[in-house]
């Protein structure tokens, strides 16, 4: 991956705004590379608001996904909440857990260990899930490429939920949802 610098913003821009917020130049010139060119806008980026937020229904199966989670449930299954070891995967999965874990006490977590383990689902974890009873596993910053993880798992009765952002190649795997903003 490389870096590739936005062009030079418009110099009026960034002195409008630099005088509309109170600002030092350097943070108005990287707002208005953003596309940030009002006081307004500005608020709405530094205090956002869940009113600002698209609906998540509009992502690609997210009813799928919510129908399993609810059904785990109501039918007292075993969750397990799945992600990487690094910081966008421990905070992930630390969220969800959060958020589940109040409505429904039958929840666990799951962080691969980084050298035995690697990056993204592992077998291990899946073996961890079987091993333990679990039937559904949300995999968080981690699965869009895990097609024959995600098969190994329903083999052996394991439902699997992905959520993550990284690109996904030419197949997904066959989850009961698979959540990409790409």
């Amino acid at each position: 991956m490389r870096w590739t610098l936005k062009p030079e913003p418009n110099e009026k821009e960034v002195e409008k705004l630099t005088k509309e917020l109170g600002i030092d130049k350097v943070l108005s010139k990287l707002l208005v590379q953003r596309g940030i060119k009002t006081f307004d806008e500005a608020k709405d980026f530094f205090r956002p608001s869940l009113d600002n937020l698209h609906d998540p229904f509009l992502m690609k199966d997210m009813n799928l996904a919510v129908e399993r989670i609810e059904k785990a449930i109501e039918s007292k299954e075993k969750i397990l909440i799945y992600g990487d070891y690094d910081v966008d995967g421990t905070t992930a999965v630390s969220l969800m857990y959060s958020y589940i874990k109040e409505r429904y006490s039958d929840v666990t977590t799951y962080i691969p260990d980084r050298y035995k383990e690697g990056y993204g689902i592992s077998f291990l974890g899946i073996d961890f899930a079987i091993e333990n009873n679990f039937r559904l596993m949300i995999a968080l910053d981690c699965g869009i490429k895990a097609i024959d993880k995600v098969s190994y798992a329903k083999e052996n009765n394991v439902d699997f939920i992905i959520c993550d952002h990284h690109k996904p190649g030419q197949e997904v795997p066959g989850a009961v949802a698979v959540l990409n903003p790409k």
